[in-house]
């Protein structure tokens, strides 16, 4: 694991909202809206990319944990900025807060966690099911 990224830096990644994005489950859509699970995927993109960084060819990242305050809807169209930001690194964990705006309008924040470990550990992890 390389040590480039320190707590306090900044990633963002921006995101059109789609109709694929919308609230829908097995019984249908709920609201024509960005559901707060596809905003979940989103946030953690943003903050993987600090992992992308991070991690060297025989590593890769894994989720440890995620946290969404959706704060207000976005409709299909509109366009999402999440801002990621490191805020602690403890071996091999990274864990960071973001925020996600429309415009102005902030509708979501919370944290992410990632740990970074080698592809076969993740490989023999997965194979133990």
């Amino acid at each position: 694991m390389k040590h480039n990224v320190k707590p306090g830096d900044i990633k963002t990644y921006t995101r059109i909202i789609t109709d694929a994005d919308v609230a829908t489950f097995d019984s249908g859509q709920v609201h024509p809206v960005y559901a707060t699970f596809s905003l979940a995927r989103d946030a953690e993109w943003c903050c993987r990319l600090f992992v992308l960084e991070m991690k060297e060819p025989h590593e890769e990242g894994i989720g440890t944990m995620i946290s969404v305050h959706h704060l207000a809807p976005a409709k299909p169209g509109e366009e999402v900025v999440f801002t990621a930001m490191v805020q602690s690194i403890r071996a091999n964990e990274i864990i960071c807060s973001y925020e996600a705006r429309v415009g102005t309008r902030i509708i979501a924040r919370g944290e992410q966690g990632q740990k970074i470990l080698s592809k076969e550990k993740i490989e023999r992890i997965f194979a133990s099911l």
